[in-house]
């Protein structure tokens, strides 16, 4: 986790495909250098993942197929 961004200051976004009853989730929370992935379900209070443009990229790049 970044020490000069607090994630508390993000705008954090849950997929459309979320539902609303508290399934597996996560959200995302994007800056110029840096995106953040947490467990929506322990928003706040679990770990957040930090990572780079580039890496982040290249995830959904792989993700998508």
């Amino acid at each position: 986790m970044s020490t000069n961004q607090q994630t508390t200051d993000l705008t954090w976004c849950k997929s459309s495909y979320s539902g609303s009853g508290g399934g597996n989730c996560v959200e995302v929370a994007a800056t110029p250098d840096a995106i953040y992935v947490r467990d929506s379900k322990t928003a706040g209070d679990g770990p957040t993942l930090r990572v780079g443009p580039a890496a982040w990229a290249a995830f959904v790049a792989y993700a998508a197929g």
